[in-house]
């Protein structure tokens, strides 16, 4: 599979981690009422999800193994919060 291939979909993966990563740092920063405090952490948390999903020092298929269990892991713990 070609490697452009597979960088697109991890970016296509970084967006559900890079939410989750935004909305746990708020969870951290401010407890369990961290009202409109995601509207700052998501946008860096997206940030730095591309960034990471773009990187090219690491090789294509770890970027895409993190990205999809990082996003399986928060899709799975916010299924079971709800």
């Amino acid at each position: 599979m070609p490697k452009w291939v597979v960088t697109a979909a991890t970016v296509v993966l970084a967006l559900p981690f890079g939410w989750g990563l935004g909305v746990l740092a708020a969870y951290l920063i401010a407890g369990k009422n961290f009202g409109q405090l995601p509207a700052a952490t998501v946008p860096l948390g997206l940030i730095a999800a591309v960034t990471f999903a773009l990187w090219s020092s690491f090789k294509v298929t770890t970027r895409f193994t993190v990205m999809l269990v990082g996003s399986a892991a928060f899709i799975l713990f916010a299924w079971l919060i709800a």
